[in-house]
């Protein structure tokens, strides 16, 4: 599976958080909360979903399943004039990301495996601070082999030149 790499610019979402780890996974919990009050958010740019991942930055480089990372489950918004009460907003910065095309289960692992066990390290990048997020879109379906989203990972170049 290959990636296109794009150039993302900045983004403003709106949504709602919450810290976790892969040993104490709440994000249906966080999506439960979530959902039914998408709605009250009115000033999206599209009709997907985007969840979000914030690692600290060691989170990888010192793995353990038991670090606390953030997650949310976010719209797009042309601004944030409009808050819903008990939602946040949340600017992901723009920059260079490798996006996949994933079909499958939502609960399969094994894209994350291949993406950073053997697509990242044969590639020309290495992953940059920044967050992690899926799209989910019109073809997103929880819990269905036939489901389809977008898998968006922050990247910078293995040779980046230094600039002075």
């Amino acid at each position: 599976m290959t990636p296109r790499i794009e150039q993302l610019s900045e983004k403003k979402l709106v949504g709602k958080r919450l810290s976790m780890s892969f040993t104490n996974y709440k994000i249906g919990e966080l999506w439960r909360d979530f959902t039914p009050r998408r709605k009250e958010i009115t000033n999206n740019l599209t009709s997907s979903l985007i969840s979000m991942v914030i690692y600290p930055p060691t989170h990888f480089t010192d793995f353990k399943p038991t670090n606390e990372f953030e997650r949310w489950a976010t719209v797009e918004v042309a601004d944030f004039d409009k808050v819903p009460t008990e939602m946040e907003t949340f600017v992901l910065p723009g920059g260079l990301y490798a996006v996949f095309n994933y079909k499958g289960l939502n609960t399969d692992n094994s894209i994350f495996q291949y993406i950073f066990e053997t697509w990242l390290p044969n590639s020309e990048y290495v992953l940059d601070d920044r967050p992690h997020f899926e799209v989910l879109g019109d073809k997103y379906r929880n819990n269905d082999r036939n489901s389809e989203e977008e898998i968006w990972i922050p990247l910078k170049s293995k040779h980046k030149k230094n600039r002075i």
